[in-house]
């Protein structure tokens, strides 16, 4: 089947079964590999990408109900040499230790900040709590998406690089 994708900001035409995941067209396709298999259950989010205002479990997501959707990936955020303000922020509280989780943690956050821009701490850690990190850095994660809205430390945070 013939499908047209609008993902980051670029029109595709894909030649997949419809019932193919998203994923698997990001990936094999269109050589985007910035979201990762985890579990392919949409139980990890390693998988997360941004459809319209959603953060989407990609794995789960079949292509034939995105045509006339917008797609956002991890590279459509930003670059090596201009990155995000999300990523950014991910970079300078060092919130990424294996790295796997992060691009589907960024693009949560991501839902989160064009959605809200003063969230409440329980509202953001609400919104993260389906993304996983096997890693632990959990913290890290939550306050690099408080640099990144501008939100005062919490309390009993470590004192946060400048």
């Amino acid at each position: 089947m013939t499908l047209k994708l609008n993902v980051n900001g670029w029109e595709y035409v894909v030649e997949s079964h419809p019932s193919t995941p998203l994923l698997d067209v990001l990936g094999n396709e269109l050589g985007l590999n910035g979201a990762k298999y985890g579990c392919g259950l949409g139980q990890c989010g390693a998988c997360t990408v941004q459809i319209d205002s959603r953060a989407v479990f990609s794995c789960l997501t079949p292509i034939v109900s995105l045509e006339g959707r917008r797609i956002r990936t991890i590279e459509g955020l930003g670059t090596t040499s201009s990155p995000s303000v999300l990523q950014t922020a991910f970079e300078v509280e060092q919130a990424a230790q294996c790295g796997y989780c992060i691009a589907g943690m960024i693009m949560r956050a991501q839902v989160l900040l064009d959605r809200n821009a003063l969230p409440t701490e329980a509202e953001l850690r609400k919104h993260m709590q389906p993304n996983l990190c096997r890693c632990g850095t959990h913290m890290r994660i939550i306050r690099a998406v408080r640099r990144a809205l501008n939100m005062p430390p919490a309390f009993g945070d470590r004192e946060r690089a400048p």
